[in-house]
């Protein structure tokens, strides 16, 4: 049996291949759908402040120029590494999907399907509290034992 080793061409061949292969498996989608992800649910906080009318005109102009740059950058990195934006909305099966669709929730109404996304928000604007105990052992010897209280809100108080 012969094994034949060929070398690569050159390097710039390659690198467009490796880019590629490596945007759609790798790190920089799962990095920009928590980006998306986040703005999303920050956008809906502003919408929702706006609404109940607990933001200034000037916070409320800086947090919608903020949205729209942190947007502009997801669509011109999602450019470079060559992520169709559609792919940021990961399916979740039974969960349904992260995000919702373009156009289809507001905060504050309800839809038929909610994404995590919208539920979420929901859990944001009413607040939430978790709490319990962790025990981790070794042959049936409790060797750590952790206490945990959890509360997520979007309220500042």
């Amino acid at each position: 049996m012969e094994l034949v080793s060929t070398p690569f061409e050159s390097s710039d061949e390659i690198s467009p291949k490796t880019h590629k292969l490596n945007s759609k498996s790798g790190l920089a989608s799962l990095l920009l759908t928590v980006v998306e992800l986040i703005r999303q649910l920050m956008e809906a906080q502003v919408i929702r402040r706006m609404e109940a009318g607990i933001i200034s005109d000037l916070e409320l102009d800086k947090a919608a120029e903020s949205l729209q740059k942190l947007e502009e950058q997801v669509e011109q990195l999602c450019e470079i590494f060559e992520i169709d934006r559609e792919d940021l909305n990961v399916d979740l099966g039974e969960f349904g999907t992260l995000l919702p669709a373009p156009g289809t929730y507001y905060p504050g109404e309800s839809t038929h399907n909610p994404s995590v996304l919208e539920l979420l928000d929901r859990l944001l604007n009413i607040g939430i509290v978790l709490h319990g105990d962790v025990d981790l052992g070794l042959a049936n010897l409790n060797l750590i034992h952790a206490k945990l209280r959890l509360v997520v809100t979007s309220s500042g108080d």
